[in-house]
């Protein structure tokens, strides 16, 4: 297996700690690149976000460090009714998410591109793909999505929960992977390294 540096092309805590939770040794280098997709379905725009951001950050890298790195871009959408709930602009916001949420089931998307060259034939290359998990929601008073918003800071999350924090006594199901709704699912991104013969080791 070819032994590659990774390069995290995201700030996100949650997605630090679940590459750290499986052994893997990386840096942070957040993309600061518009977000800007043509895609129209949330499978669509979790992917196209998450290649705009590892291609923002690989192409920045030198020839000689193209050839020692793997850029992991990823982006994370909650969507309800076909509709995309992305990270509250206010608190205003976040409650109309919360209560939309609440008693119902919804879909969270990451999308996640690895970007790479060959190291025999100096080709750049790059692997897109998506996960979706289904979430049920139990029912939530008023008052419980106030101390909810009060107790944690929905601001910088996607659809306004974190399903790692309080808000886990509020989930009556989940089908399909956790760590998908943490932010990054890591499974998933393991074994496709793997199958790329690609060794962070």
């Amino acid at each position: 297996m070819k032994n590659k540096k990774i390069i995290l092309a995201s700030a996100s805590p949650r997605r630090k700690e679940l590459l750290a939770q499986i052994g893997i040794d990386f840096e942070v280098r957040p993309s600061h690149a518009e977000e800007v997709t043509t895609g129209t379905r949330p499978a669509e725009i979790v992917m196209d976000l998450s290649r705009l951001k590892a291609a923002d950050i690989f192409g920045k890298l030198t020839e000689e460090e193209k050839q020692e790195i793997i850029v992991i871009g990823s982006d994370t959408v909650v969507a309800l009714d076909g509709e995309i709930l992305g990270k509250p602009k206010d608190e205003a916001d976040s409650t109309r998410m919360l209560s939309a949420i609440q008693g119902r089931e919804h879909q969270v998307y990451t999308g996640v591109s690895l970007f790479w060259m060959d190291t025999e034939t100096k080709e750049e290359k790059e692997t897109v793909f998506f996960e979706e998990t289904w979430v049920e929601v139990y029912p939530m008073t008023r008052e419980e999505i106030k101390r909810y918003q009060s107790a944690n800071n929905c601001l910088d999350k996607a659809g306004s929960y974190g399903i790692q924090d309080g808000f886990a006594a509020h989930i009556k199901c989940i089908n399909g992977d956790y760590n998908n709704v943490v932010g990054l699912p890591i499974g998933r991104l393991y074994q496709e390294m793997k199958k790329l013969g690609i060794s962070n080791s």
